[in-house]
């Protein structure tokens, strides 16, 4: 089993480590219909943290059942508003009262700080819930003025209606499993859908202790069902027929095969996908400000994070200090464990992740790029890598082409009479960017040239609940949070009365 014994782990995530992780369908824990489980592992020192039951096609089909009925036949589509948002807002209340645990159990499992997990994405998923709980009675139709030119004697009452798409397969990354879930669950609840959560196979728990919080919220049996498993879970829930709607979070080579799995009965798809993100410092930019930021921008998450901006260009007038000073700023960034108090960077989250971002840097050295820190593995037990600043790097490149999700970033300079447009475009991808500079025309002419969803202006990671986050290009369709996320799980329905 893991270590953590070496450090300081509430009671409740020890006790919920020594019990059996089942299903959650239809309002109970249940066991995986074939009996069989997968092993969960703690990526700081790769020990097996617990066994969770191993969800495959036949728990997806009892799992849509279940959500089906409680769509079709209620109470949740017969709940009067108020109640669904008292219920949603609830969610939000019992994580943050449970925080620290979701905290630690984030770390155990991903690798992740548990205080930042707890003060971060734990406090984020709880404002998420109480945002949409927020929304849930301000889901409005409207009137309309209809003229009806081939009826010119008729009289008409029209309207439009709002309404939930249905049954909603939600499908959630490694990176950050307990804010991804809240990110997907907070709307889709809010519009009045039901829905099975699928977390990924790396991080199974907190999406199975979150079960435990729906539960003890008092949300109706089948509004709300769990299913750990594989990538033919997965395929399972995308492919089914009785579910209306698929939102994936995850690589844009797996949102492709999303896409093809959700043909078969045309079902609405959202997709939040790779990226591989240019972050942009201008020689009139506050130095220190945007060293500061611009290492947060490829450091946060361990650099496993799809906004990440992993393409820094930076003015040639400055490019040398610059890089020098991230360099050294990242070479002081405390490594270790989640658990640890003092961990800024943790491990990443796999062997095959690691073995992944190794292959990055070992690319990089071959291809002609010179690492201004970093460039290997740091200790050796766990899933740990160096934070890495590569120069000398060449645009085709693959350390600078393609997304690596870890501690790693390329440096590229560019003239103020170039500028750094059409290489920051210069991608499949189109998620996110930031931009560093003291001239507030410059920054608005830059921003609205780039091909990016989120535009970050002397700031990196500026997310907001009530901001709409989506991509361009490769990076995926629709937009999560803010209003958007609303829409995305919605549908119209326009009603038009003969009077």
């Amino acid at each position: 089993m893991t270590t953590v014994a070496e450090y300081t782990v509430n009671s409740e995530v020890r006790e919920f480590l020594a019990g059996p992780k089942k299903l959650y369908i239809d309002g109970q824990f249940v066991d995986a219909a074939s009996g069989k489980t997968f092993a969960t592992y703690n990526p700081a020192d790769g020990q097996k943290l617990t066994d969770v039951a191993h969800g495959e096609a036949e728990d997806i089909d009892r799992a849509v059942a279940a959500a089906r009925r409680a769509f079709d036949d209620g109470p949740w589509s017969r709940m009067k508003a108020n109640e669904r948002e008292r219920l949603i807002w609830r969610v939000g209340d019992i994580l943050t009262a449970r925080a620290e645990e979701f905290g630690q159990l984030e770390a155990l499992d991903n690798g992740k700080s548990a205080a930042i997990a707890a003060a971060v994405d734990v406090a984020w998923a709880a404002d998420v819930f109480r945002y949409y709980a927020g929304w849930v009675t301000k889901i409005e139709g409207s009137s309309v003025n209809v003229s009806m030119p081939f009826v010119p004697d008729g009289e008409f009452h029209a309207y439009t209606l709002r309404e939930a798409i249905g049954v909603c397969g939600l499908i959630i990354p490694w990176n950050f499993p307990i804010l991804m879930a809240s990110w997907k669950l907070g709307p889709a609840l809010a519009a009045g859908n039901t829905v099975i959560l699928k977390p990924a196979e790396q991080t199974p728990l907190t999406a199975l202790l979150l079960a435990e919080v729906f539960e003890e919220a008092g949300f109706p049996p089948g509004v709300v069902n769990v299913v750990p498993g594989f990538g033919d879970a997965g395929a399972a829930l995308s492919g089914h027929d009785h579910v209306d709607k698929v939102a994936f979070t995850g690589s844009t080579e797996v949102g492709k095969k999303i896409v093809d799995a959700a043909k078969g009965n045309l079902k609405k798809v959202t997709l939040e996908l790779g990226g591989k993100s240019p972050n942009i410092v201008f020689a009139d930019a506050d130095f220190d400000a945007a060293v500061e930021g611009s290492l947060n921008a490829w450091l946060f998450n361990h650099g496993q994070c799809c906004v990440a901006g992993t393409r820094l260009y930076v003015e040639d007038s400055i490019f040398e200090e610059f890089t020098q000073a991230v360099a050294a700023a990242a070479a002081q960034v405390k490594i270790g464990p989640g658990l640890d108090p003092t961990t800024q960077l943790g491990p990443l989250i796999s062997q095959e992740q690691f073995d992944k971002v190794t292959g990055y840097l070992a690319a990089g050295i071959a291809d002609g790029a010179r690492a201004l820190t970093g460039g290997k593995r740091f200790g050796d037990k766990g899933y740990f890598v160096e934070p890495t600043v590569f120069v000398d790097a060449d645009p085709r490149f693959s350390i600078v082409q393609e997304e690596i999700f870890g501690p790693v970033v390329a440096a590229l300079p560019f003239s103020a009479e170039e500028g750094p447009i059409a290489a920051a475009n210069d991608s499949i991808y189109g998620l996110a960017a930031g931009v560093w500079t003291r001239d507030i025309s410059k920054a608005h002419r830059t921003a609205k040239r780039l091909k990016a969803g989120s535009v970050w202006v002397n700031q990196y990671n500026g997310f907001d609940t009530a901001m709409p986050f989506g991509g361009y290009k490769q990076s995926g369709w629709g937009r999560e949070l803010g209003a958007s996320a609303i829409d995305l799980y919605t549908q119209t329905k326009a009603v038009n009365v003969a009077l």
